[in-house]
Formats: C-alpha cells, sequence, structure tokens
C-alpha cells in the first residue's frame, strides 16, 4: 500500500528527514515510535504533501505521488488524522461531516451512518459546535471527517495526544474497527499501551530515519530494544 524511498524533507533550510525508507502492507497497522523531534510529525505531514519533500519517493498503491499537492494526496486515498485534532471550532459536527463527504473520493464504504455507527458518541452531539466537544469527541470528529473522505491509508499522528486514560482506550477500540474494514494505518504515538494495542508492527524512529523495525510481539518482548531507542524500560 504505501512504498516510501530515500525520502528528505525539512523545513526553511533544515533538514528533518534524513532519508526514510519504509513499506507497508495492505491492511496493515504500523506504530511509529521515537522519542520527541526526531521526525515523526514531519514524516506524516510529508506524506500528506503539506511539507513538500526535498528527495526521494512516495508511492500509494503503486502511484507515485512525490510532491503532489494535499488535495491530490487526498484523492489518491490518503487521509491524515492530525495532532492536536484542527477541528474547525465554529461548525457542528454535522456540518463536519457534510464536508468530509463532499470531499472523499465518491462512493465507498464509510458513510456517515457507518461512521455513527463506530463513532456513537458523535451521533449523540451532530448538533454541538467543535469548539463545545471534549477534546476525546473532537479526536472522534478527526477521525470520523478522515473516514469520511474513503481512504486506503490513514495517518494518524499522536491520537492519544491529551486524552484520559479511559478515551485512550476508545481511540484503541476505534482504531480496531478501521482495521476490520481493511483500512492501512500508520499510527505516530507516544503511548506504548495504545501502540502495542493496535499495531502489527512497529518501528522506531531517530535522528530523521527509521532505525528499527520488528513485529509488535517480538518488540514487547525485549524491554532492552526499547530502552536502547525510546528511553523507557
Amino acid at each position: 500500500m504505501l512504498q516510501v524511498r530515500g525520502l528528505r524533507s525539512g523545513y526553511g533550510g533544515s533538514s528533518v528527514l534524513q532519508g526514510v525508507d519504509l513499506d507497508l502492507a495492505d491492511g496493515e497497522v504500523l506504530g511509529l515510535l521515537g522519542r520527541n523531534g526526531v521526525g515523526k510529525t514531519t514524516l506524516m505531514n510529508t506524506l500528506m504533501g503539506l511539507v513538500p519533500p526535498a528527495a526521494g519517493t512516495v508511492s500509494v498503491a503503486g502511484r507515485v505521488l512525490t510532491g503532489r499537492r494535499p488535495d491530490v494526496i487526498a484523492r489518491a486515498g490518503v487521509a491524515l488524522v492530525p495532532q492536536g485534532r484542527r477541528v474547525w471550532a465554529p461548525l457542528t459536527v454535522t456540518e463536519h461531516l457534510d464536508l468530509a463527504t463532499r470531499r472523499g473520493r465518491g462512493r465507498g464504504p464509510w458513510t456517515v451512518e457507518r461512521v455513527l455507527e463506530l463513532l456513537p458518541r458523535l451521533a449523540e452531539r451532530r448538533r454541538h459546535l467543535a469548539g463545545r466537544l471534549s477534546g476525546g469527541e473532537q479526536q472522534m470528529l478527526a477521525v470520523a471527517r478522515a473516514l469520511l473522505t474513503n481512504p486506503r491509508l490513514v495517518l494518524m499522528d499522536e491520537p492519544s495526544d491529551g486524552l484520559a486514560p479511559a478515551l485512550v482506550d476508545t481511540v484503541a477500540e476505534v482504531i480496531g474497527g478501521m482495521r476490520a474494514e481493511g483500512v492501512t494505518l500508520v499510527v505516530v504515538e507516544q503511548d506504548l499501551h495504545l501502540a502495542f494495542a493496535v499495531a502489527d508492527e512497529i518501528a522506531v524512529m531517530d535522528k530523521g530515519r527509521i532505525v528499527h523495525r520488528s513485529p509488535t510481539r517480538e518488540f514487547r518482548s525485549d524491554s532492552t530494544v526499547a530502552h536502547a531507542l525510546l528511553g523507557v524500560t
């Protein structure tokens, strides 16, 4: 589904990604870990076309998308759930869902009705302004907005950020529901509990590169790897 080769990018002449190589199979969930400042968010934004690449290639389902505009990448089946939610505070939940449907790729498995079945809390809040929602509800709205574009690949950047532990478990359930529907995901996380709960494999970034990748079970069983790469035990 996703193939990245030698990807380099950054901001204002400063290089952040130093040659990222990454492959992701159709339907796979990858947990992407790493200390703060190693390039995880830059990678997500570069894959989505929000940061232009300086070098390298990005292909989704065999289509080369390197350097394309975000709207072109979205129409190719890629959706981003950004860090910090970034919902539009003055719009209602229903207005968010309507806009996402219009911007989608057309007919697909994800309709408003199916999304609200997956995220029943949003159904109860359909007439509420996004700015009045709790952090967890805003996160669910960001997920709903992404799903309604009927993506093949979803990039999730720190979905647990700022959420209470009970809501983190809800996020894990939602990701599990997406995975059951065949959605391919890259989940950037600091919360190891969430990453281990949802990911088939774990990748670790350091200094702008992928420096480790292994099946989640293998990564969990070797505490020395996690300590060496992440500074945790």
